[in-house]
């Protein structure tokens, strides 16, 4: 087995023991893995002890659910050495990015992260190729330079504090494959998260971009990130990439009306009314 890197991965998961096992094989290189788990009813405790038992650097932690950006921001604050590793359970890292892991924490000391390319697994297709690429999010950090923001409650990401540079070669590997009943379900719900976060921080309603935002996060998908290499997988991707955008942005539009108008049968008001008057 090969040396150990001043790299601590942390995970958070709950229900993941279809997941997790290839994610920490993934990460034999880390010195240390941190798995938090808020409250599992499958067999991942059992999973995860079965690493421990085989001597993997791996400790286990149960916290209560905190919202995404508190429970990895808990995560972080678990990790011990130099650098640290941000991986969800149903992701795992690519040879390439495995082989890269050495030259990225020797790096600079002026740089502080890197961001990295995450692939999806497309039904009918399989993982994207390395042309295809999701935005790269920062997901390695050093040690006490970045923290997540408590307000993000989804897509969270940690803010730096310094310079952060893009790896260039290597990917996270995200494989969940769930058939587009299930996804659109996960729309809805990350949909939610995101326009009850905005309405809480008193951003207003922009009701054009219900027309706009759609259409723009679809061709950045399909064009711009070259989902279209991958036919029809990768068309589905795209399109229910747009169903989340125009989700948000309805009901962002809806918080505010019923704000500002609360619902009230208006028409039986006025037609009892009426049967008042005569």
């Amino acid at each position: 087995m090969a040396p150990k890197l001043p790299l601590s991965a942390f995970i958070i998961c709950q229900n993941e023991e279809a997941y997790l096992g290839n994610c920490i094989e993934s990460l034999e290189r880390c010195a240390e893995i941190v798995i938090v788990d808020s409250g599992s009813t499958d067999g991942t405790a059992a999973l995860v002890q079965s690493y421990i038992d085989k001597g993997w650097p791996v400790r286990f932690l149960f916290e209560p659910w905190r919202g995404y950006a508190g429970q990895k921001q808990f995560a972080l604050e678990q990790c011990a050495e130099a650098w640290c590793l941000n991986i969800d359970s149903d992701e795992r890292l690519d040879q390439t990015l495995q082989a890269l892991l050495p030259t990225l924490l020797e790096a600079p000391a002026d740089t502080v992260g890197w961001r990295i390319a995450r692939r999806p697994y497309l039904i009918g297709y399989g993982y994207t190729p390395e042309k295809v690429r999701e935005r790269k999010n920062l997901r390695l950090i050093r040690k006490g330079k970045g923290a997540y923001d408590l307000a993000q409650k989804v897509h969270e990401g940690i803010v730096p504090d310094g310079k952060v540079e893009p790896a260039a070669t290597g990917s996270l590997l995200h494989y969940r494959p769930l058939v587009i009943d299930e996804q659109i379900l996960k729309e809805n719900k990350y949909s939610t998260l995101k326009a009850d976060q905005h309405f809480a921080a008193g951003k207003p309603p922009r009701p054009w971009k219900m027309l706009v935002s759609p259409w723009l996060y679809f061709f950045r998908l399909y064009f711009r990130n070259g989902l279209w290499r991958c036919g029809f997988p990768g068309f589905i991707e795209a399109a229910t990439g747009g169903v989340y955008a125009f989700l948000t942005q309805a009901k962002m539009f809806q918080r505010h009306a019923l704000k500002n108008r609360p619902n009230f049968d208006d028409q039986d008001l006025d037609s009892v009314r009426g049967k008042r008057g005569k």
